[in-house]
């Protein structure tokens, strides 16, 4: 029998789940949803997999004096008692202090076709779904006998440019989801129903920008274009975090390095220029940026080696000039 461990590789660094006997092989997540893709009349056997996982510092609340875990007990306000889980039911409020009751048996007698099946209904490019409709993303993993149909779906699905929408039944919720290809597996990606998605209510007033302002953006933008690379980025504040918990473990001075506080700057082309030759320089680049009157600047490392190149007898005579 397996026996399932945490084992903590380092205070600052992320917890592993290892099962015994497997030579400290990573736990793979567990399948949360068994079922079936209806793909027209082909049926393919999944199961579904969490694609992320919560990473977030979680603390405890204890008793200061001694360090003992606070406990929260279930009280009932009309008998002023603790009460026990077997006397707990579920209810809705239909009204102020008002409820209807339901029961597990009631939830599992609810008409849903998605319980078990993810039927495809339609093939949209994922263009057409707003960003902002995204909700989780999970594998589909195929059972042996569906590798085939789940192969021709997902090389399908690539070939078009499409993602397939459906619905599926998950934690008492029939939730709208999209499957995408991603490399050699399929992407479930739950989404928001429509009456989820909050309406705008900001009023903003119109604000013209000039052609010059929007020649000086892109130019910051094409010196910060790049293709993305998730792996270049962290949660640097749950990085000092554990640092500050492991140096708190071992009894260590915490040192809170002072931040830098960039001056502001009020004027906007200037915000931007200055934005442009950071960008460059961060780069390593001598990228040219537009100027005004359509002419092309440097940055200050290409300013510095050209002014450096110039023979001494040149600069001395510029002096004298001066």
């Amino acid at each position: 029998m397996a026996i399932y461990f945490r084992r903590r590789a380092s205070c600052a660094g992320a917890y592993k789940e290892y099962v015994a006997g497997t030579g400290g092989a990573v736990v793979p997540p567990r399948s949360i949803w068994t079922g079936v893709i209806t793909f027209g009349m082909v049926s393919i056997p999944v199961r579904l997999l969490p694609a992320t996982q919560d990473k977030d510092v979680r603390f405890h609340l204890l008793h200061q004096p001694d360090h003992s875990r606070i406990n929260f007990k279930r009280w009932c306000v009309a008998e002023d008692r603790e009460v026990q889980q077997d006397e707990l039911v579920k209810a809705y409020e239909i009204s102020k202090d008002q409820y209807v009751e339901i029961t597990d048996e009631d939830l599992e007698k609810l008409p849903l076709p998605s319980k078990h099946t993810i039927e495809l209904s339609a093939f949209v490019t994922s263009s057409e779904i707003d960003p902002m409709y995204y909700e989780k993303s999970y594998y589909l993993e195929p059972e042996e006998t569906g590798l085939k149909p789940y192969a021709l779906l997902m090389k399908v699905l690539d070939q078009k440019g499409v993602m397939g929408v459906a619905t599926i039944a998950l934690r008492n919720k029939e939730s709208l989801c999209a499957l995408r290809p991603v490399d050699s597996t399929l992407v479930l990606e739950t989404l928001h129903y429509p009456d989820e998605i909050r309406e705008r209510e900001l009023s903003l007033p119109d604000v013209l920008v000039n052609e010059r302002e929007l020649q000086v953006a892109g130019t910051l933008v094409d010196a910060l274009k790049e293709r993305f690379d998730p792996s270049k980025y962290h949660d640097h504040y749950r990085e000092a975090l554990l640092e500050l918990i492991e140096s708190k473990t071992q009894g260590r001075e915490v040192v809170v390095p002072e931040g830098e506080t960039a001056a502001p700057v009020t004027d906007l082309m200037e915000a931007l220029r200055a934005s442009i030759e950071q960008a460059q320089k961060r780069k390593g680049g001598a990228s040219e940026g537009p100027r005004e009157g359509g002419e092309t600047r440097r940055d200050g490392k290409a300013k510095s080696d050209a002014k450096a190149a110039k023979p001494k007898s040149a600069r001395g005579r510029r002096k004298t000039a001066a």
